[in-house]
């Protein structure tokens, strides 16, 4: 199966470094993100939860709940979480999903069988509180993720849903969006009280209208 944009995360029941988890139940009103990991007890993995770890209260702050994956067990996740708490001096507090029968790995389109046919790839979902799939990255099993990036295109799509805009290249929190095209400029002058400012018709910013 094949995931895309716009499609429905499908729900699944695992068993998890946190215990047995319904998905759907785990992310209830809130964002989520679903991530996947070649295999535990490697270098980069352990830097990217550690990190993830670290970054817990930016994710609550956003309303968004994070869950990882790999296709080892539940007795392996549990064990290496320690070496993760004590290498990157936090504490994981998130499930790892213990997929052994690579079950979810195929249900999500985790498996690129031309890079490996055992590991999962590095691949994240931000799925949104109505269960839609919003983004969709992959990376090579070498690259570590960039989280920061995560970050920013949770907060634009959390701003996109709120507010009739849009987010231009490199966009951070705060800085000016952009007016979409499908809005005339007279309409956008009365819904922007903060003002638009027109460098082509089909080009106009706008301050972020929630800061």
């Amino acid at each position: 199966m094949s995931i895309r944009l716009g499609d429905t995360a499908p729900n699944f029941q695992a068993e998890s470094s946190s215990g047995v988890i319904n998905f759907y139940d785990y992310l209830g009103d809130s964002w989520g993100i679903l991530f996947s990991h070649p295999a535990d007890y490697t270098p980069v993995c352990t830097t990217e939860l550690g990190y993830t770890s670290k970054l817990q209260s930016e994710f609550e702050k956003r309303d968004t709940k994070v869950i990882a994956l790999s296709v080892d067990g539940v007795e392996d996740h549990q064990n290496w979480i320690k070496d993760i708490n004590e290498t990157q001096n936090t504490e994981v507090r998130f499930p790892i999903i213990a997929d052994r029968d690579k079950k979810i790995s195929e249900l999500y389109d985790f498996i690129h069988p031309n890079a490996s046919t055992t590991a999962t790839v590095r691949s994240l979902l931000i799925i949104d509180p109505a269960k839609k799939v919003r983004l969709i990255i992959t990376y090579p099993a070498s690259t570590g993720r960039n989280f920061n990036e995560i970050l920013r295109v949770l907060d634009s799509l959390q701003l996109v849903d709120a507010h009739t805009v849009a987010t231009p290249v490199n966009w951070q929190y705060g800085e000016d969006v952009i007016v979409p095209p499908s809005i005339s400029t007279d309409y956008a002058r009365k819904i922007f009280p903060k003002g638009v400012t027109e460098i082509k018709p089909y080009l106009r910013y706008t301050p972020q209208p929630n800061t």
